[in-house]
């Protein structure tokens, strides 16, 4: 019993420092990105997650379900139990996926490689959205024959786009204007590809460039818009940031599952 009371206060303690921490990344970021209200619908979500968490934990701590002394109270709370559980399961295994996904890399010479685009904040590019650049710009150097596609919409308020912010950055930075080509007009991962999939054949192998905990998600994506032979090429993110991001992106592969069905 005072294993579990210690299990549970150690949970307790995660699950409040979790949402102290994500409600302090993305207030941050929802003040600064392009997307507003696309990250606070997110960041709602998260904070529900937050809460399954600190149900859990409590649970686990206080056994506060099943306390009732009435049988048909006490099925309910063996119920609630069940679910918290599956839920807390769920939660972790594509947690697990995404930061396993993070460390896969098959990299190799092709003739075109994908940089997918990132939020602007404040209309500048955000530091994950730079190493996407460095590692892209690293890739191109070491393969002389091969073109990057660079993708994202999402004009900020001077009319400039993902992609044409990182255009002028590989640009000043010496890549040749041949080697570039902008697909501007999309505004999520999912529509980056189907535009992408217009401008090359899907079938030729790619490979895809995008930040370490994007890199399950975009793959899936990927291979949903038509890219049979995907290279995936991580670019390193911010350590501070890297948890608030793979909740960022459990959010969204839950919610592609669920549009699925």
């Amino acid at each position: 019993m005072k294993l579990r009371h210690v299990i549970g206060d150690i949970l307790i303690v995660l699950a409040l420092a979790l949402t102290v921490y994500l409600s302090v990344i993305m207030s941050q970021r929802i003040s600064t990105v392009v997307l507003k209200s696309d990250y606070t619908k997110i960041f709602h979500y998260e904070l529900i997650f937050c809460l399954v968490f600190l149900l859990f934990a409590a649970d686990v701590r206080f056994s506060f379900l099943t306390m009732m002394r009435f049988k048909a109270i006490k099925a309910v709370g063996w119920l609630l139990r069940i679910i918290l559980v599956l839920a807390v399961a769920v939660l972790l295994f594509f947690t697990g996926k995404i930061c396993i996904g993070s460390f896969i890399q098959t990299a190799e010479p092709t003739k075109y490689a994908i940089v997918l685009g990132l939020a602007l904040e404040n209309g500048e590019p955000v530091p994950d959205l730079l190493s996407r650049l460095d590692t892209a710009e690293q890739y191109l150097q070491k393969n002389p024959e091969s073109s990057v596609i660079l993708t994202g919409g999402n004009a900020d308020a001077s009319g400039k786009t993902e992609a044409a912010v990182m255009h002028d950055i590989l640009s000043a930075r010496g890549v040749a204007e041949d080697r570039m080509i902008l697909e501007d007009k999309a505004d999520t991962t999912k529509t980056n590809f189907r535009n992408t999939a217009q401008l090359i054949d899907p079938d030729s192998p790619v490979v895809l460039i995008s930040s370490n905990y994007h890199m399950d998600r975009a793959v899936q994506t990927a291979k949903g818009a038509g890219f049979s032979r995907i290279l995936r090429l991580p670019a390193p993110s911010s350590a501070v940031n890297f948890v608030s991001n793979v909740m960022y992106e459990v959010v969204l592969e839950l919610n592609e599952l669920t549009l699925k069905q």
